[in-house]
């Protein structure tokens, strides 16, 4: 029996960091950065409710919960739209904006969706050179031409860390065709504390070509609800919503989306406790002669060019032990592996591992 024909996508599917290895039960997932410390109490409570009317479907435009954003951050109801996860609204930017052939520019090392999404709607998908793991803005604008319609900036970067500085993202967006849409994914915002540093949200606020990408999945715990949102002129918000899938974010998302924005005390005790074990592991594990990026977001990426052990060996015997970390290969990124900063417990047993494992080497 002959399948219907169908179009063929020439590009590789989403690989993402391990969940499980054979043989065992017990392992402890470093791979990929989800919250050290769970997601809130107040969040938690709306898990264990029995109220929740579960047989109707939710608010189709998140109407409560773009209300908390917009109170939270300080930005207006109407220019935000709710997703199934930043992907899903990563997923209709391009196929709102891109045509088959035109073409998108995205950092080399960058996040896969940018490029995956723009390739299913046809799109060529231009890399962005980088600087030790930095995005070069210089090597954006030269890229740019006639055909370019939307730039993906991570900040900071997944999976490097690295982050371009406010000014260096004003000078960039300053220096683009006004009719190119700069796309900025803030996923890793809260985390952030360098003084040179500042959101996309807050820079761009009120610019109509630049857009904002946001997620529930990293400090707030939530990545398996799948919620996040963006942030854009009116006019592109208005265009997405005739696109938008009906109910695409469930009820329970939104009312634990909603009870997260709330809790101040617990992203405090988050960015707190990712700041104390990023710079403890960095500095640990520099003795091993593995270097990393400052800390930014909630993970490290771990460089063996100069240490006596490969990446792929210590990556092994790693999970040996029962601890999965993010390979980089995916990604395009040699001899490098990826640490989501986990909880105390983790980060404990992770360093006591590396002492093991590098005892007599």
């Amino acid at each position: 029996m002959t399948s219907p024909n169908f179009r063929k996508i020439n590009i590789a599917a989403y690989k993402p960091g391990k969940s499980f290895l054979k043989k065992r039960k017990n392992v402890i997932k470093l791979s990929a950065n989800e919250s050290a410390l769970g997601m809130s109490s107040k969040a938690l409570k709306i898990l264990k409710s029995k109220k929740l009317k579960i047989s109707k479907y939710p608010d189709g435009k998140a109407n409560e919960l773009r209300k908390q954003i917009s109170i939270k951050f300080n930005c207006q109801f109407n220019k935000i739209i709710c997703g199934s996860g930043s992907d899903e609204v990563i997923q209709m930017i391009c196929q709102l904006f891109l045509r088959p052939r035109d073409e998108v520019i995205v950092p080399k090392f960058s996040f896969l969706m940018y490029r995956i999404y723009a390739s299913i709607v046809g799109a060529k998908v231009v890399f962005s050179k980088e600087n030790n793991f930095k995005v070069s803005t210089k090597d954006i604008i030269k890229k740019v031409n006639k055909k370019t319609k939307i730039v993906f900036i991570a900040n900071p970067n997944n999976p490097t860390g690295t982050y371009l500085e406010k000014n260096e993202l004003i000078n960039l967006r300053k220096k683009l065709n006004k009719k190119i849409l700069l796309v900025i994914d803030d996923a890793y915002d809260e985390y952030m504390k360098d003084k040179n540093y500042s959101s996309g949200l807050k820079i761009f606020k009120n610019k109509k070509n630049v857009f904002i990408l946001r997620t529930f999945s990293k400090i707030y715990g939530l990545a398996s609800l799948r919620v996040g949102w963006g942030y854009g002129d009116k006019k592109i918000i208005d265009a997405l919503n005739k696109i938008k899938p009906p109910f695409n974010v469930n009820k329970i998302a939104q009312f634990c989306a909603i009870e997260s924005l709330k809790d101040n005390k617990f992203i405090s005790k988050s960015i707190n406790h990712n700041l104390f074990w990023g710079k403890k592991i960095k500095s640990k594990l520099e003795k091993f002669n593995i270097f990393s990026n400052k800390v930014s977001g909630n993970f490290l990426l771990l460089n063996f060019d100069k240490c006596k052990l490969n990446a792929n060996n210590v990556e092994k015997k790693l999970q040996k032990k029962g601890l999965i970390l993010r390979e980089t290969k995916t990604y395009g990124i040699n001899n490098c592996l990826r640490l989501t900063i986990g909880n105390s417990f983790e980060n404990k047993l992770f360093l006591k591992s590396m002492e093991t494992i590098f005892k007599n080497v």
